[in-house]
């Protein structure tokens, strides 16, 4: 038995079932829908296409429980950007469990952590985007989680 393989995919690239299944999942898990063929209808899809993908489609933000995720960031060499980013983890809840720096050249320094995320406070995307938009971030990616 060959090892499933992981993507992650922007929304954007993803075809529109795998979003509607998604939407399908989140509206019965919140209560929105009342069951299978409520969430199916109310997505505009059928039961089997939900189904076939429930299994299959799992937003990223719902990946955060009970998991360790690895970040890679390029940073600015500049004083407090490093802190700056650190308190963006701590903020969210995420615990750092390692951290490797980069001897910074060109003005930039590549830094790895890998946090355990099932005590977060927040969702996982929104950490990213504040992380993304902080003031000294290049680049900011998901090596493995």
């Amino acid at each position: 038995m060959s090892k499933k393989k992981y993507y992650i995919v922007s929304e954007d690239a993803l075809p529109d079932i795998f979003i509607k299944v998604a939407e399908a999942k989140r509206m019965l898990q919140v209560g929105e829908a009342k069951n299978v063929g409520e969430a199916a209808r109310l997505m505009n899809i059928s039961r089997s296409a939900f189904y076939k993908y429930k299994d299959a489609v799992q937003p990223f933000q719902d990946m955060k429980a009970g998991r360790i995720i690895t970040f890679y960031a390029l940073l600015k060499d500049n004083p407090g950007v490093l802190s700056n980013y650190l308190s963006i983890f701590a903020n969210s809840g995420a615990n750092i469990l390692t951290i490797n720096q980069t001897i910074p050249t060109n003005g930039c320094a590549g830094v790895t952590i890998s946090a355990e995320t099932s005590e977060m406070k927040e969702g996982l995307e929104e950490m990213m985007a504040g992380i993304s938009g902080a003031f000294g971030v290049l680049k900011f990616e998901v090596l493995a989680g």
